[in-house]
């Protein structure tokens, strides 16, 4: 326990004795928290939209003014002609042109289908989808107004997330996220340091064994992370208002066995690596293929088979099953229990496989 005790307190000290490094541990995660917390907005607002209003009766008047008072309409643009049409998409002076022809109040008049035409800029295609599913809400209210015989309206209620608030989604999520970098970053620069400064044949040929000189390297990116997970779930409550339904002791529980697969990851990179700077490519070659491959930029299950079976490997992934159910919907331990052992055999493989380097490095 002595040696143990003291290459931890060692490599602790490593990490923190250099001021920019204590920056470099704080203060990225707090900004990352709020600027990415605030920019990756799953939401498109102030969009501009153009009008060809062919028709000009009361039930194009009543769409127009609808639209004009949505909420995340910017301005209602009037166009003249199909080739103002085409000029204001191809300026970008509006995301989406809608065109309403001659006949469309006589069709609402009687109660027949009127339809709308839609042109959008298909060069920002996500935000141009978003946008056509929001005219089309305003098109199906007022269809659904001005119809001679009224259906019963349609309740539409969303669980575990009733407002669909974007927050609620993407800040669980950077806890995973960014607690990926950190860790990982952390982690690969421990043995490159030591073999850029010299010191790693001094550790080699030291009465430490294999095992305590890996636990305390370990130590200090735990600590890190844990202190980063419980930042990020204190903020995410209080600061953006996202309600945490689940178990605390799970979601540490889960955490410690998340940084565990991430450490692993990163001490292998670190064994690979002979200097810091081989470490930090070595770093952010691991960290993009994961961060895509998780499931938050697009749907595991919208991949293709042979990447999906990749993904298992991939700790980001199931950490954010997690994450994302405890904070939402109360996941169960069972339901934990199903993401976390592969996390577990993730550790196992890449702790064990960092062993051997060290021991065959060793010998």
């Amino acid at each position: 326990m002595g040696r143990l005790w003291a290459i931890i307190i060692k490599e602790f000290l490593a990490t923190v004795r250099d001021p920019r490094a204590r920056i470099t541990l704080i203060l990225p995660p707090i900004l990352q928290l709020v600027i990415f917390g605030l920019a990756t907005t799953l939401e498109v607002k102030n969009y501009d939209v153009g009008i060809l209003d062919r028709s000009g009766g009361a039930a194009s008047v009543d769409f127009l003014q609808r639209l004009a008072g949505a909420p995340d309409v910017g301005r209602v643009i009037r166009l003249r002609s199909p080739a103002d049409l085409r000029d204001a998409i191809d300026r970008q002076r509006v995301i989406a042109a809608i065109v309403i022809d001659q006949r469309f109040d006589r069709a609402v008049a009687a109660d027949r289908p009127a339809t709308l035409g839609v042109v959008l800029d298909g060069r920002r295609s996500n935000a141009a989808q978003i946008v056509a599913a929001y005219l089309g809400q305003i098109a199906a209210s007022v269809g659904s107004d001005n119809r001679a015989t009224r259906r019963p309206p349609s309740i539409v209620r969303n669980w575990f997330n009733p407002n669909l608030d974007y927050l609620w989604f993407t800040m669980p999520s950077l806890t995973a996220i960014i607690g990926a970098v950190a860790g990982l970053s952390i982690t690969a620069q421990s043995v490159a340091r030591e073999r850029e400064l010299g010191t790693f044949e001094q550790l080699m040929v030291s009465p430490l064994r294999v095992s305590e000189i890996l636990i305390g390297k370990m130590v200090p990116p735990m600590l890190v992370g844990l202190f980063n997970a419980t930042l990020f779930l204190v903020a995410s409550t209080t600061i953006f208002g996202v309600p945490y339904t689940g178990s605390v002791l799970l979601f540490y529980g889960a955490v410690i066995i998340y940084l565990l697969a991430l450490i692993g990851i990163g001490m292998l990179v670190s064994t690979l690596s002979m200097t810091q700077q081989q470490a930090f490519l070595g770093v952010f070659l691991v960290t993009v293929p994961a961060i895509l491959l998780s499931g938050y930029a697009s749907p595991v299950d919208n991949m293709p088979e042979w990447l999906q079976v990749i993904s298992l490997a991939n700790p980001v992934r199931h950490f954010l099953v997690i994450v994302e159910g405890l904070f939402l919907k109360d996941l169960p331990a069972i339901d934990v229990w199903a993401s976390t052992w592969p996390m577990i055999l993730i550790a196992v493989v890449t702790l064990g496989a960092s062993s051997w380097l060290f021991r065959a490095r060793k010998e």
